[in-house]
C-alpha cells in the first residue's frame, strides 16, 4: 500500500538532486507569469498568495469578472453557486479557479479570484450577484471553459429584504440580453458540520429551491465545504429532512461532493501533513464535480424566469389587493353609514336643505417612504397615477424606471387596476395611502356623490337602491381581485420546483379566508391542500423569515402577523 506522503516528501520526490525548494517556486512562478503580472501580492510564503484583478465590467445591474479570452468554438459550463452566509462560496469560487488552471499542492502557489470584504461571519462575503468567467485554460484541467454566479448569501444580518432582492438580482441576470441564459449546475453549497435543520437553514434550503423551475430539479447539487473527507452524514441527512427537490445518485441519495477549505492556509513544518490531506480532499471533490459538471447538458432558464416573475408579482400583486380590499372596505363603511344615516333621517333631510349626516369618507393622500440609492439599486416605488394605486411597493429595487419593473408585461402594469400603460406610471420615494376623515353632507351632496355618473333611467331608483348597487359592484371587484390573486398563486404551482415555499405560504392565509368570504369552495379546498403541504419545519422557517423582517414594509408584516397566529403553528 502506498504510504501518505507529507509536504517535504513530495517536494523530495518530484525535485531532481541538486535542485531546492525555492527553485520549484520560481519555477511555479514562471509557469503563472502572465497571471502573477495581473495579481497582487497577498502574502509571500508557503504558499505564496495572489489576490488576481480579472477584467470587470458592469452590465445593467451585474458585475462580470473575466479572466482569459473566450474562445467559441470551445465548450463552456456555468454553475449557479447559492447557500447560507459563511457556508464557504468564496472559498470554493476560489478552489475552482485554481482547479481549473492546474494549481497542483507541490505548486506552493495560490490565487484569490473573489476579494475579500470586511463583513462579520454572519453577513454575506459578496454584496451582489457577481459573474466569473474563466476562459484559456482549456485542456490544463477541464476540457471546458468556466463560468460561475456567485449568489449572496441568503439569511444573514441584513434581513429579509435583502434576501429578496437576491431573487430580483437573478432574474435581472437570466433575461439581460448580456447575462445567462442556461445553466449546467445548480451548487447548493453548505459546511459538512450542519449537523441539524434549524429553522435558518431550512429558511435557506427553502428560500434557494424557491427560485427555480421544476426542469432544474436534476441539476440541483450538494457542494459540501469544510470537509475531512468522510462521508457528510449529518449534512445530508439535514438535506434529506428538509426533503429538498435535487439531483439523486443510484442510491436515491442527493448528489454530492465534499471540499476542504484550507488551500490557501500557510504552511509550517507541523502541518504540513495535515493541510497536503485537505489539498487531496479537495482535489477529489473537483475531480468527481467536474466530471458530473461534463455529463450536464445545458438548461435552459426560461422556465426559472417565468418562475422569479411570478413571485415578484404574485407578492406585488396581493399587496396591491390588500391596498385596494382596504379602500373597498371602507368605502363600503362609508356607504352604510350613508344608509342608516338616511332611513333615519331621509324626511328631515328632504324638508330641511342644511340638515346633514356625518360620514366617514374616504380618500386617497401621499406620504414619503423610505428609500433612495442602496447597494447600487434604486429603492423606491412604482405606482400608478391614474388609479392612484402602489403597483409594486415594497421590493422595486431592480428597476431604475417603471418600464423595467417586474410587474410590467407587454407594455402594461399587471398590478393596478386598469392594467394601465407603462406612461401613466412613475417611480418615486412616496405611496398612496387610504385615509377617512369625517365629514358632513347634505341630501344633495350624497346625491351628487352617488348619482353623477348615473343615466336618466338609473336616476329614477330610490338613493337607497343606488347605494345597494354601488356596495355590490365593490364586491364584486374585491371577488376579481381575489381571483386574480388565486391565478397567480396556480400558475406559480404549474411550473416552479417548490410552490410549497414560505414566499408562497405567506399568501395563503389571506386567499382562503377571502375565498370563504367569497362563498368560493372549490378554491378554498385547493389553497387548504397546499397549506398542508407545507410542513412544521417550513413553518419554522416562516417564524424565522418573520423575526428577520425589518423594512419589507406594513402591507408585508400585516400578512406574516396574520399568518404567524394561525392555531396549527403553535407547535413550532
Amino acid at each position: 500500500m502506498q504510504r501518505e506522503l507529507n509536504y517535504k516528501d513530495t517536494i523530495s520526490l518530484i525535485l531532481p538532486a541538486g535542485i531546492t525548494m525555492a527553485t520549484q517556486i520560481s519555477t511555479s512562478s514562471s509557469k503563472y507569469k502572465n497571471l502573477i503580472s495581473k495579481s497582487s501580492l497577498l502574502r509571500s510564503g508557503s504558499p505564496a498568495v495572489y489576490q488576481l484583478r480579472p477584467q470587470e465590467q458592469k452590465f445593467g445591474t451585474l458585475t462580470r469578472k473575466t479572466v482569459g479570452e473566450k474562445n467559441q468554438k470551445k465548450t463552456n459550463k456555468t454553475i449557479l453557486l447559492v447557500g447560507e452566509s459563511g457556508a464557504g462560496k468564496s472559498t470554493l469560487i476560489n478552489s475552482l479557479f485554481n482547479y481549473t488552471i492546474g494549481v497542483k499542492f507541490d505548486h506552493n502557489i495560490w490565487f484569490e479570484t473573489v476579494e475579500k470584504e470586511n463583513r462579520s461571519q454572519t453577513e454575506s462575503q459578496t454584496s451582489d450577484v457577481i459573474v466569473y468567467e474563466i476562459f484559456g485554460f482549456e485542456g490544463e484541467t477541464l476540457p471546458y471553459s468556466l463560468t460561475i454566479i456567485d449568489t449572496p448569501g441568503f439569511g444573514d444580518t441584513r434581513g429579509i429584504e435583502h434576501d429578496v432582492t437576491i431573487s430580483q438580482r437573478l432574474l435581472d441576470l437570466f433575461r439581460s440580453e448580456d447575462g445567462v441564459h442556461e445553466l449546467n449546475a445548480v451548487g447548493l453549497v453548505m459546511k459538512a458540520t450542519d449537523n441539524r435543520l434549524s429553522d435558518r437553514l431550512m429558511y435557506v434550503f427553502n428560500s434557494v429551491t424557491s427560485l427555480f423551475g421544476k426542469d432544474l430539479e436534476n441539476k440541483i447539487v450538494a457542494l459540501i465545504t469544510h470537509s475531512d473527507g468522510r462521508k457528510p452524514q449529518n449534512a445530508l441527512q439535514a438535506l434529506e429532512t428538509a426533503k429538498i427537490i435535487c439531483a439523486r445518485n443510484e442510491k436515491n441519495q442527493p448528489v454530492h461532493f465534499v471540499f476542504n477549505n484550507c488551500q490557501n492556509e500557510e504552511r509550517t513544518e507541523e502541518d504540513d501533513f495535515g493541510l497536503d490531506t485537505a489539498w487531496r480532499v479537495t482535489d477529489r471533490g473537483m475531480n468527481q464535480f467536474t466530471n458530473f459538471l461534463e455529463q450536464c447538458e445545458p438548461q435552459r432558464l426560461t422556465k426559472t424566469v417565468k418562475v422569479l416573475n411570478l413571485h415578484i408579482r404574485l407578492t406585488a400583486c396581493i399587496q396591491n389587493l390588500q391596498d385596494r380590499i382596504k379602500l373597498i372596505e371602507l368605502k363600503q363603511t362609508e356607504i352604510k353609514q350613508t344608509q342608516e344615516a338616511l332611513k333615519k333621517h331621509e324626511e328631515e333631510m328632504k324638508e330641511n336643505e342644511k340638515f346633514t349626516i356625518e360620514v366617514n369618507e374616504v380618500y386617497k393622500d401621499k406620504e414619503p417612504i423610505d428609500g433612495g440609492m442602496w447597494l447600487g439599486f434604486y429603492e423606491a416605488a412604482v405606482t400608478c397615477f391614474v388609479c392612484e394605486e402602489n403597483c409594486h411597493y415594497p421590493g422595486c429595487t431592480v428597476a431604475w424606471s417603471p418600464k423595467s419593473c417586474e410587474v410590467m408585461k407587454g407594455g402594461h402594469c399587471t398590478s393596478c387596476s386598469g392594467k394601465c400603460p407603462v406612461s401613466d406610471h412613475v417611480k418615486e420615494k412616496w405611496i398612496y395611502v387610504t385615509k377617512t376623515v369625517k365629514v358632513k353632507k347634505t341630501l344633495q351632496d350624497v346625491k351628487y356623490k352617488y348619482e353623477k355618473n348615473l343615466s336618466q333611467r338609473e336616476m329614477k331608483m330610490s338613493l337607497l337602491e343606488t347605494l345597494g348597487r354601488e356596495m355590490r359592484n365593490l364586491t364584486a371587484v374585491k371577488n376579481q381581485l381575489l381571483d386574480e390573486a388565486y391565478q397567480h398563486v396556480v400558475s406559480l404551482e404549474q411550473i416552479a420546483l417548490n410552490v410549497a415555499s414560505v414566499s408562497t405560504y405567506v399568501h395563503l392565509d389571506f386567499l382562503i379566508q377571502g375565498m370563504k368570504e367569497k362563498g368560493d369552495t372549490e378554491k378554498v379546498r385547493k389553497l387548504e391542500e397546499m397549506e398542508r403541504r407545507v410542513d412544521k419545519r417550513t413553518k419554522g422557517a416562516l417564524e424565522y423569515m418573520w423575526g428577520k423582517l425589518t423594512v419589507a414594509g406594513e402591507a408585508v408584516k400585516g400578512v406574516f402577523t396574520k399568518v404567524s397566529k394561525k392555531p396549527d403553528q403553535s407547535s413550532v
